[in-house]
């Protein structure tokens, strides 16, 4: 079951099966994503524990119920989406009835791609994600490492499934957890942020309903002109910000506070615990 990229065709396209184990929120955008480059229903396989999601996913996705055994005996390539800690027992089940050639996309947070291959027992090319959220409405950024026995062809493919959902990077596995910590993690940063935005502007006098269309637009507005003008956060942020102006006073409150240091704390955390995870 080598997978080739003669199996992608012009329309971006994927000729063979595609397993999920694990569908749960970023499964589930994974999948969509998939669906909206031509990939068919019945190409796509899950195995997901509970059983309300998977028989939703089946009646409104079409994709097939399919035991795990099921799914690494025959599928072509299996995301492997289940939490960090139950990814030990996974890879036991499936070393049972993996051939050796199918490729495999990990994206549990903090696991290596050395500690799938030594968990498979098998040279099966392994090949580590770590998407974000945004993915479910085909804005995600997603960075992949390839593993010890995953081929340029192997990351090929898979950059091009991936990118059904957004941007793709490669970058060194050593890094990963960084990426975990900025871009895995990240939207929930910037969420917590909008919530707090919304809040402030409620007890500044807003409506909730104007406060919250006013934070929204002003954070979608914002990351285009950060996407579209070719500026820099730092420059962007300085061309709005008018000598002892109302930005201004808003900013110099955030450097009282010492926000650059939090949000360094906060990102540290969240690699070290990637780092723990592992």
């Amino acid at each position: 079951m080598a997978i080739n990229m003669t199996q992608m065709n012009t329309s971006n396209s994927f000729d063979g099966c595609i397993g999920f184990i694990g569908a749960g929120v970023m499964g589930t955008a994974l999948i969509k994503s998939l669906l909206s480059i031509g990939i068919n229903a019945n190409q796509i396989c899950i195995s997901e524990k509970i059983a309300e999601k998977s028989q939703e996913l089946h009646r409104t996705l079409g994709v097939s119920e399919k035991s795990i055994a099921e799914i690494a005996s025959g599928c072509d390539l299996i995301f492997l989406a289940v939490k960090p800690q139950d990814l030990g027992d996974l890879l036991s089940q499936l070393s049972k009835s993996l051939p050796e050639k199918t490729l495999l996309l990990s994206i549990a947070a903090g696991k290596t791609t050395a500690f799938i291959e030594a968990g498979i027992g098998k040279a099966n090319p392994v090949i580590r994600i770590m998407p974000n959220t945004p993915a479910q409405v085909g804005k995600g950024v997603c960075a992949i490492s390839s593993g010890k026995y995953a081929s340029a062809n192997d990351l090929a493919t898979a950059t091009k499934l991936l990118s059904a959902s957004g941007l793709v990077v490669q970058v060194a596995e050593s890094q990963q957890d960084a990426v975990t910590a900025l871009s895995g993690s990240g939207p929930a940063y910037v969420f917590f942020f909008v919530e707090e935005m919304i809040k402030s502007g409620v007890a500044l006098g807003l409506s909730e309903e104007i406060a919250t269309k006013l934070a929204i637009g002003t954070i979608t507005g914002s990351a285009a002109m950060l996407e579209q003008t070719g500026l820099d956060a730092a420059t962007l942020r300085k061309n709005v910000t008018s000598p002892n102006g109302t930005t201004a006073a808003a900013i110099n409150e955030f450097e009282k506070a010492n926000l650059s240091q939090i949000i360094n704390n906060a990102m540290s955390a969240a690699k070290k615990r990637a780092q723990e995870l592992a």
